[in-house]
């Protein structure tokens, strides 16, 4: 599961994603869960199709939330979840799907015994454009209006990178591990991810290839 990645700032998203300013709330540069991020997703008042930049909380907030700030963690969701799960299968079915961009993420490394953080970036120098989905919650004893969103994930235990990281579970064998991966998207499948139907964003959910990251241990990366 990602936990940690480098938003890119305003003047960027507007190069990658074409967008215009529209004078967000500021974000960190860099984003933990609950943090506030930027995303993209399919504008809400446009009735035809153009992008637009929302900034939220990192962590969904369902529909059946009592407050924002949530006791479990909602920054990741299974993608082969989402149709099952109470949290993300409202926005799931509504078409609710965002672009997260990232600079660079990061993912724990145990394979030397301890955590050791390694650091993504694409190879080709873009920023990421990871999938995930959004959410609109409206706190019912204030009518204050709460943007959020999540991650999306996928098993990662036969990707020859994706499977080295997280801590793996002594108890399980190596091909049942769940290891996960974020998906990145594809700047030539953006607006499919945006715009299309369930069915079209179904096809987009796999794994990257290894030639698309640039992996190395957090400090290596300049």
């Amino acid at each position: 599961m990602c936990n940690r990645y480098v938003a890119p700032n305003e003047l960027e998203m507007e190069r990658l994603f074409h967008i215009g300013r529209a004078n967000p709330v500021p974000w960190p540069r860099t984003i933990f869960p609950r943090s506030p991020g930027p995303f993209i997703r399919r504008a809400r008042d446009d009735a035809g199709y153009s992008r637009e930049l929302a900034v939220g909380q990192w962590g969904l907030i369902p529909w059946f939330a009592k407050e924002p700030r949530l006791k479990f963690s909602t920054n990741n969701a299974r993608s082969e979840e989402l149709e099952a799960k109470a949290t993300f299968r409202d926005p799931w079915r509504r078409g609710q799907r965002c672009i997260i961009p990232a600079l660079t993420f990061d993912e724990p490394n145990w394979e030397t015994g301890k955590n050791q953080w390694w650091t993504f970036r694409r190879t080709d120098g873009e920023p990421w454009g990871l999938a995930g989905l959004w959410n609109i919650w409206t706190d019912r004893s204030t009518g204050e209006v709460h943007e959020s969103y999540t991650m999306l994930t996928i098993n990662a235990d036969e990707h020859p990178l994706m499977s080295r990281m997280h801590k793996p579970d002594p108890k399980l064998p190596p091909d049942q591990q769940d290891k996960r991966s974020v998906i990145p998207l594809e700047r030539g499948d953006w607006d499919q991810w945006l715009a299309g139907t369930t069915a079209d964003a179904n096809a987009l959910l796999r794994l990257a290839p290894v030639n698309v990251f640039d992996a190395r241990p957090a400090g290596e990366i300049a």
